[in-house]
């Protein structure tokens, strides 16, 4: 590679975001062993992203991809950068340009996708993105604190996503101590009152794409029966899937719809050919009306016009999730994405120069997190084909960075303040059991990771 004029002989590339679209591209970078330092700016003073935020806290085994994720960091090869927003209050994305001969956006698709129905704006009703987020103990998201006052909820949508909210909210309480969920959300899950957990599903449990893996284990819980109402589609025959997955789905379903209840303490519904049309109440959510539909023997789904009402007292979409733009960068509505050629953004037609993606702004929100390794492979692959013809920054010294950042009024977290935070919330897991209890609240984080002593 052709050396930089930057008075030094590495590259600079930032990665913006320490989830795992972002950890494995800052990975690859170092392994390709070209002249490259790499810094990894997260607007969390925490990384691993949405494995910290979104894997569900009793999903122990998917979390230790964590172990592989942290590798750069362990022996200082990258520099991690906790707790620097880009963009609106913090600092622009053009201004952070100027320190680095390319950056690789790996941001997310962090909205959820509406029902577009009546009553969905009452409160009671939420997006899986924040529900989900409250359960793992997300800083955003500690005020959530939903009321499960009501022994009904619903759950709208028909994968692993729905299954994990069904999961948790069925769960016994003292099963998710053992868990790393915040004392002050364990305490919400200990009051709840919630004894029915309907999942409505659009389509036929032939249709459905949960993983195996996942549907499997809502029927391990203890004292939680899983009933399928599927209006006499399993008992009437169905055609066997192609896909290897969605067969072992119907085998699983047509075990739990041959089995009576055992009278278990709370109960699953899984509510096929379920559409929700309308929430309904005043103050909150009370209920959930749901139009039935059929299916035809090619598979079309039609609406019956026939109408149900579930007695709820939340509801929780789960039917996909959007992105938000990038300032700075394009953005095309309809895909969800960042315009971009094999992770090389595009603005009408052209390349923008130094501007990289990878993970669900690069793709939309598809494929579970192994598929974030490849694509940053694909995207780090085009930045170092591009590294020697990108222009130099105007600031490469890091000196330069930390006082741009203090400039915006940014004190980062480095991965030393990381650890110091990461032993705290393994201290707190400690006290309960468990092998760490995660630290919400935003003003402890930073004080833990900076060594400030808690007020």
């Amino acid at each position: 590679m052709q050396q930089g004029n930057t008075g030094g002989d590495r590259r600079r590339v930032a990665v913006i975001g320490a989830g795992p679209s972002g950890l494995y591209a800052a990975a690859a970078l170092l392994a390709s062993g070209e002249p490259v330092s790499v810094e990894v700016l997260d607007r969390l003073p925490a990384p691993y992203g949405l494995v910290r935020y979104g894997v569900a806290p009793d999903h122990v085994k998917m979390k230790s991809v964590i172990r592989v994720l942290q590798r750069p960091f362990d022996p200082a090869e990258v520099e991690f950068l906790g707790g620097v927003r880009i963009g609106e209050g913090g600092v622009p994305l053009d201004v952070l340009r100027e320190h680095f001969h390319a950056v690789v956006h790996a941001t997310g698709s962090s909205l959820d996708r509406d029902l577009a129905i009546p009553g969905e704006d009452l409160p009671g009703s939420y997006g899986s993105g924040p529900f989900v987020s409250w359960y793992c103990g997300h800083p955003d998201h500690v005020g959530l604190a939903p009321r499960l006052d009501h022994p009904g909820v619903a759950v709208v949508g028909a994968g692993n996503v729905a299954l994990d909210v069904a999961r948790v909210l069925a769960r016994d309480p003292e099963e998710m101590a053992a868990t790393d969920v915040p004392d002050p959300v364990l305490d919400v899950l200990r009051a709840s009152a919630v004894r029915d957990v309907h999942v409505l599903i659009r389509r036929a449990p032939q249709h459905v794409r949960f993983t195996p893996a996942e549907l499997r284990q809502i029927g391990e819980l203890s004292d939680v029966d899983v009933l399928v109402h599927d209006d006499g589609v399993l008992a009437a025959g169905v055609p066997e899937p192609e896909d290897r997955r969605q067969r072992q789905n119907l085998d699983i379903l047509r075990r739990w719809a041959a089995e009576p209840s055992t009278g278990g303490s709370r109960r699953i519904h899984l509510r096929f050919l379920r559409s929700p049309v309308r929430l309904e109440g005043e103050d909150r959510v009370r209920a959930v009306v749901a139009e039935r539909n059929t299916v035809s023997a090619d598979d079309r789904i039609s609406a019956t016009g026939e109408l149900e009402s579930f007695d709820v007292g939340v509801v929780v979409r789960a039917i996909g999730y959007r992105a938000e733009p990038v300032p700075g960068l394009p953005f095309d509505e309809r895909t969800g994405t960042v315009p971009n050629e094999g992770g090389r953004v595009v603005r009408d037609g052209q390349r923008v120069p130094g501007a990289y993606v990878t993970g669900w702004i690069k793709r939309g929100p598809t494929g579970v997190i192994g598929t974030n390794k490849s694509d940053a492979t694909e995207t780090v692959a085009a930045v170092l084909a591009d590294l020697p013809s990108l222009p130099a920054p105007a600031h490469p010294e890091p000196e330069a960075l930390r006082a741009t950042l203090a400039a915006h009024g940014l004190r980062p977290v480095d991965w030393t303040g990381w650890l110091r935070l990461d032993s705290e919330e393994v201290r707190r897991g400690g006290l309960r059991a468990a092998e760490r209890v995660k630290v919400a609240d935003m003003a402890e984080m930073l004080e833990h990771a900076r060594g400030v002593p808690a007020r």
